[in-house]
């Protein structure tokens, strides 16, 4: 069983899932986008499993600071460009465990994951 979290290190909801992580003796792996960038290809396939809809966190502040002609032209093409740009932009945290797909934090649905 392999666990990876993505996302920031700062971000409060990822505090609160690495502290229900640790606190259910859960081992993972975490991807800082800030010190290891986001791959292509696995952004490219996030946006192929999920679509750009699920994957882009449009409550932020990042997707508030984009020009509204990208925001009106949103694809899964022009969202992996910035993705790439800026992963920040991606609901966090995103967690893979065993190849499926988490956004978000709720302790509810970590239980369920991991019972």
């Amino acid at each position: 069983m392999s666990t990876t979290l993505y996302g920031i290190k700062n971000c409060d909801t990822m505090k609160k899932a690495f502290k229900w992580l640790e606190a259910n003796n859960i081992n993972y792996e975490f991807h800082d986008y800030k010190k290891s960038g986001l791959p292509e290809d696995l952004a490219k396939d996030w946006l192929a499993s999920e679509g750009w809809e699920q994957i882009i966190n449009k409550r932020g502040t990042t997707w508030r600071k984009l020009d509204d002609d990208v925001k009106n032209s949103m694809n899964d093409t022009q969202a992996l460009a910035v993705m790439l740009d800026n992963p920040s932009i991606i609901k966090r945290p995103l967690m893979i465990k065993d190849g499926e797909m988490t956004l978000g934090f709720k302790d509810a649905d970590y239980q369920t994951i991991f019972s």
